[in-house]
């Protein structure tokens, strides 16, 4: 049973956009301050320098630094050039006379090695005195 004549009229609906707004900008604030601005990886510099020629030496006549990490036999052995090494500490003692540290070194890594291997090696080059170190994962074709 109706108790009023009148009739309800639809007309466009009022938001009280207020609220709305102070909802929108307290949004707006929590993402700007939780969010962190860090630089991608693609965006960071290699860390490898190119250096000018000198007069007496010419840039191919260092070879950079590379440390291989790859299974043989039933163990792991860090290879540089054609030496091969069980322990971090004799691949320091290898990497110290290289005399182009500012150049970077790299590190191959066979995907069958353990982690603490690849770990170990960025280590020993960065104890050996190399300004820069790049992992570089072991690719089939080399």
């Amino acid at each position: 049973m109706r108790l009023t004549s009148h009739k309800r009229v639809r007309g466009p609906l009022d938001l009280p956009m207020t609220s709305m707004i102070d909802v929108v900008f307290l949004l707006l604030i929590f993402f700007m301050t939780t969010t962190s601005v860090v630089r991608t990886e693609r965006e960071l510099d290699s860390g490898i320098q190119v250096q000018k020629q000198s007069a007496g030496k010419k840039a191919s006549d260092w070879e950079p630094a590379i440390v291989d990490v790859l299974p043989a036999g039933g163990t792991f052995v860090f290879r540089v050039g054609g030496r091969e090494v069980v322990t971090a500490d004799e691949l320091i003692e290898i990497l110290r006379p290289f005399p182009n540290k500012a150049d970077g070194a790299f590190v191959r890594v066979h995907d069958d090695v353990p982690f603490d291997l690849p770990a170990a090696a960025i280590q020993a080059c960065k104890t050996a005195g190399f300004t820069a170190v790049s992992y570089v994962p072991f690719t089939a074709s080399r």
